[in-house]
């Protein structure tokens, strides 16, 4: 199967965002187009949404699922990505090294188990590779198991759990090392359209 993947400028890209999240219900705060500019200005980042035929209408593409990578420095001045770089200080190195934050994404309940996240994370380690970035790391909590599971299986490690009182809110950090030889071993095949 190939998968049909969109590249977005941010401010395109951030609406898509808002009306796309309007789909995950499990969701208890969605983005807002407003929060995703702000926190892409001024920053290397990269907007994916792949699209899908409709079960019913396979004439008519709908997006189903979307991800969203930006760079984080280690000096960084937005108080969640300055925590985040706290948290992470102990296990990732940043300074002299380019990092990537896998920030947001998900997929349609519908679509899930499709392939679409892989094709979607295997586009933003080929942009990250070619763009000489050397790690992604990413956040999640202990209750996405599918998401923790679809992170594993695209050899993403752990590299920090922080307990929560409740488990399920435990915070999951994962990361993966980026080259050229993981790229060439991407198992999906993908047509990329720029916005």
């Amino acid at each position: 199967m190939e998968y049909l993947i969109k590249q977005y400028p941010v401010e395109t890209g951030a609406l898509e965002i808002q009306y796309i999240e309007e789909f995950f219900g499990e969701f208890p705060r969605r983005k807002m187009a407003a929060e995703v500019m702000a926190r892409l200005q001024d920053r290397e980042a990269l907007i994916l949404m792949a699209e899908a035929p409709l079960p019913d209408d396979p004439g008519t593409l709908v997006p189903v699922s979307y991800k969203v990578v930006h760079e984080v420095k280690p000096h960084e001045t937005d108080p969640k990505l300055r925590d985040l770089i706290e948290r992470l200080h102990d296990c990732v190195r940043f300074d002299d090294r380019r990092i990537l934050y896998s920030w947001i994404g998900a997929t349609r309940r519908d679509w899930r188990g499709q392939g679409h996240f892989r094709a979607l994370t295997e586009e933003s380690e080929a942009w990250a590779v070619a763009g000489g970035f050397h790690e992604m790391v990413v956040k999640t909590k202990n209750r996405f198991y599918e998401m923790r599971s679809a992170l594993t299986q695209l050899q993403f490690d752990v590299v920090k759990f922080e307990r929560h009182v409740k488990n399920a809110e435990s915070k999951v950090y994962m990361s993966k090392l980026l080259s050229a030889e993981m790229v060439r071993g991407h198992k999906s095949m993908r047509s990329v359209v720029q916005v």
